[in-house]
Parts: structure tokens; C-alpha cells; sequence
């Protein structure tokens, strides 16, 4: 049995409605043949530091996932962005609950960027596959996102979890599209969002699959 943790971020200052949370809550909850052998637990985290520091470390001690797929909102952004790396930099923008970091770097003493464990260019095909436009991003950002990103590649260590991807997306709210150009202005439904996260969802469990030699695959 495959493992998945699949976390989304609640409403953050400027963002009232996050479409992640329950983006998160509908992957859990998918019938997939290809997601049979599968036990997935979705995790909606408060937009703070304090709640990422506190819940991840719990999450992974408690559930020893094998991976772990988490999402944010790039609410200008009209596309997923499938990060590649997390930056050793935050922000000083205060979370939710209106506390702000003191320091510039996220770890001291440790290297500019860490990279994601995962299998970019079958994330990639797969979200592109599902008629969801996709690209590949070395920028998370310096927000909440990028941290989350950070904290779970530092505890990704071959094993539990052995696989760890962050995917932006848009904001599936029309008023969030009035500042896009024109030409960019469809936008992405949450069924949309939810078709490219099944879609990675399960490249994320056949690559883990193939990694793990005792998990047995699913009858399709």
C-alpha cells in the first residue's frame, strides 16, 4: 500500500477563498483504478509558519507517507506550475495569523536551493495530458508555498516520504482574472484542477510504485 499525503493551504491575506483546500479534499476521496492500492489523507494547512512547522513534521511522523503532493495558489498565474526546487529565502509577509518570519533564509548554513524529489517531466506530461496547460517552475516563490516546499524536501529522505512535489495554481475565481491580459483570461475551473491533480496524482504513485518492490499493483 502506497502512502500519499495531499496537502492544500487555506485562504491567505488577499487570497479569501483558496482553491487548494478543497482541491485537496477531492483527490483524496478519487476512485481510480490506478489509485486502488492507495491510502491517501488530505491536509489542508492554516497560511502560517507556525502551522507548517507544527503539522508536517506530525503528518509524516504519524503517516510515514511515501509521498507527499502539495499544492498553493499563483493566483496571477494562468497555468500549473510544477515547482523543481525549493529556495533557502523568506519572506517577510506575515501569514494568516499575522505573524511574520525574523529571519531572510530559511536555514542557516544550508545550500541556496534544494531540489523536489520527483519525476518532473512525467508531472509535466501527465497534468499537459489532461488538457490542463503546465510548465515546469524553478520558482516557488518566497511566501508560505516555497517554505512548505522547503520543509518537505528537507524531510524527504528515501524513504518516508520518498517522493515530494508542489504544484501552483491558478485562482478559479473570475475576479482574480481581471488583472491577467486578455488573451489569458479562460480560466481554470476546479474539475479542471482536479482532472491535472488526478492526472499527476497518479504518475506520482506509479513512479513510487516502481520504487517500491512490495507494493502490489492495481488490477486495472
Amino acid at each position: 500500500m502506497t502512502t500519499i499525503l495531499i496537502a492544500g493551504f487555506g485562504p491567505f491575506p488577499g487570497a479569501p477563498f483558496n482553491p487548494t483546500g478543497p482541491l485537496a479534499g477531492r483527490l483524496a476521496r478519487l476512485r481510480r483504478p490506478a489509485l486502488a492500492d492507495t491510502r491517501r489523507i488530505a491536509h489542508v494547512f492554516q497560511t502560517s509558519y507556525a502551522a507548517v512547522d507544527r503539522e508536517l513534521p506530525a503528518l509524516i511522523a504519524r503517516h510515514r507517507p511515501d509521498i507527499v503532493l502539495m499544492f498553493g495558489l499563483a493566483a496571477r498565474t494562468p497555468f500549473l506550475r510544477i515547482e523543481t526546487r525549493a529556495k533557502n529565502t523568506i519572506s517577510l509577509l506575515p501569514g494568516a495569523d499575522r505573524a511574520s518570519p525574523q529571519a531572510r533564509s530559511i536555514a542557516k548554513y544550508k545550500p541556496a536551493a534544494l531540489a523536489l524529489r520527483n519525476p518532473r517531466q512525467s508531472l509535466l506530461a501527465a497534468a499537459r495530458a489532461a488538457r490542463v496547460p503546465a510548465r515546469l517552475s524553478r520558482d516557488a516563490g518566497n511566501y508560505l508555498c516555497n517554505y512548505l516546499c522547503w520543509r518537505a524536501a528537507e524531510a524527504a529522505d528515501g524513504r518516508h516520504p520518498r517522493l515530494v512535489a508542489f504544484i501552483h495554481v491558478p485562482n478559479v475565481r473570475r475576479k482574480a482574472l481581471r488583472r491577467m491580459p486578455r488573451k489569458l483570461r479562460k480560466p481554470l475551473t476546479l474539475d479542471d484542477l482536479t482532472r491535472a491533480g488526478s492526472a499527476i496524482l497518479t504518475a506520482l504513485a506509479g513512479a513510487a510504485r516502481r520504487r517500491l518492490p512490495n507494493v502490489n499493483r492495481p488490477k486495472e
